[in-house]
């Protein structure tokens, strides 16, 4: 399964990335936090490890590692704005279950 991207999100990460003038993409994973258990990590990628995924569309890298990936296949990459906030959103297939805060899933 493949990790994809929105074509707001792919904008809105090349912008950055030109504006930060190095980089090969996003680093994608997830790490043990919340109440439910895991939660999103997003950053900027300056290298590809040899045992990395990677997905390539609208001209972004999507980078992500073996152990996360269990977590990820088959999530969108989405950015949008609701009232003052602005962020990432992660369209993930694979929850079964989120905090009451929304800021910790679990598969």
């Amino acid at each position: 399964m493949t990790i994809t991207i929105t074509d707001i999100a792919a904008k809105h990460v090349s912008s950055h990335l030109e504006k930060r003038g190095s980089g090969i993409g996003l680093r994608l994973g997830v790490k043990t936090t919340g109440c439910s258990g895991l939660g999103y990590v997003i950053e900027f990628a300056d290298k590809i490890e040899s045992d990395d995924k990677v997905f390539e569309q609208k001209g972004i890298k999507l980078i992500v590692s073996p152990k996360s990936y269990v977590y990820l296949k088959g999530t969108e990459l989405d950015f949008g704005k609701e009232g003052l906030n602005e962020g990432f959103k992660f369209n993930n297939p694979n929850v079964k279950d989120k905090c009451g805060c929304g800021e910790s899933f679990n598969v």
